[in-house]
């Protein structure tokens, strides 16, 4: 996994979000349609996943699901659920990613842990990752859901 010094640092200040509070929301820096749209793209073609309304999330939140769970409980927003993350509709992401990704991509200001994780029975690896602004940043935002489904499918 790469460390912190191997991804670019975002541009420019992080976005305002809720914090602490639930729900955890993005309140400005969001996706243009475009880059949002090419993002569920990308979801939508991995092996084995599905999309629809999100299970944990508001409506119209797109979710990121598997037909056939092959990872750890800790790779899934819920326990017994099979949502790994969810799209909002101005970009921002919920994911659990692998730790490792994590401590590489926070230094850089791509990402905060969702308050969530202070509950006890969450996984630590939710975050919220911004909302991709441009083709730089979709890159950034494609390997994490890319890391997020390898984890959640088991994969190595």
């Amino acid at each position: 996994m790469p460390t912190a010094t191997d991804w670019p640092a975002r541009r420019g200040e992080r976005p305002a979000t809720t914090g602490l509070e639930i729900p955890h929301d993005q309140l400005d820096q969001f996706s243009p349609p475009e880059i949002r749209a090419a993002l569920a793209a990308h979801a939508e073609a991995l092996p084995g996943v599905f999309t629809g309304p999100s299970q944990v999330s508001e409506p119209s939140s797109l979710a990121f699901r598997l037909h056939d769970r092959g990872g750890p409980e800790h790779a899934f927003l819920m326990p017994g659920l099979d949502e790994f993350g969810h799209l909002h509709k101005t970009g921002f992401m919920h994911l659990v990613l692998p730790r490792p990704l994590i401590d590489a991509l926070a230094p850089q200001g791509w990402l905060e842990p969702h308050p969530i994780t202070r509950r006890p029975g969450f996984p630590d690896g939710i975050v919220m990752l911004y909302a991709p602004r441009d083709e730089a940043e979709l890159e950034i935002a494609i390997a994490a859901v890319t890391a997020s489904y390898e984890q959640a499918a088991g994969k190595p």
